[in-house]
């Protein structure tokens, strides 16, 4: 299994909380980040494909990997009360997960649910 993790900067501290909660479970999986989300998830413990920052192309790497089949879900904890420069690239990176038919977890409650469904 690999799955994907992306926070958008006013989730951040969330998605590490997330991984840190379930770090037995990431330790069993390979994960792929984009660039600032998967600093700060290394810097929890976990080791972690770092790809580009998601305004500068990472969130373009992941679908491109999604549609490579190379991802089995994607964890993208969007912050909903924050104006994104690169939300093109976010709707994509959405668009891509249904096109594929690939599980997407928004928020922390889902990324529970997706967490306990693959264990």
């Amino acid at each position: 299994m690999k799955f994907a993790l992306i926070a958008h900067d006013g989730k951040k501290a969330d998605m590490v909380a997330f991984v840190m909660k379930n770090l037995e479970f990431f330790k069993t999986i390979d994960v792929v980040a984009t660039g600032t989300t998967g600093k700060h998830i290394e810097h929890a413990g976990l080791d972690v494909d770092c790809l580009k920052s998601g305004p500068y192309g990472g969130d373009a790497q992941i679908a491109s990997m999604i549609a490579e089949e190379k991802i089995t879900a994607v964890i993208f904890f969007i912050d909903p009360l924050d104006v994104r420069p690169h939300e093109v690239d976010v709707n994509m990176l959405l668009r891509i997960c249904n096109v594929y038919n690939i599980p997407l977890a928004t928020n922390y409650a889902t990324a529970t649910c997706l967490i306990k469904n693959c264990q």
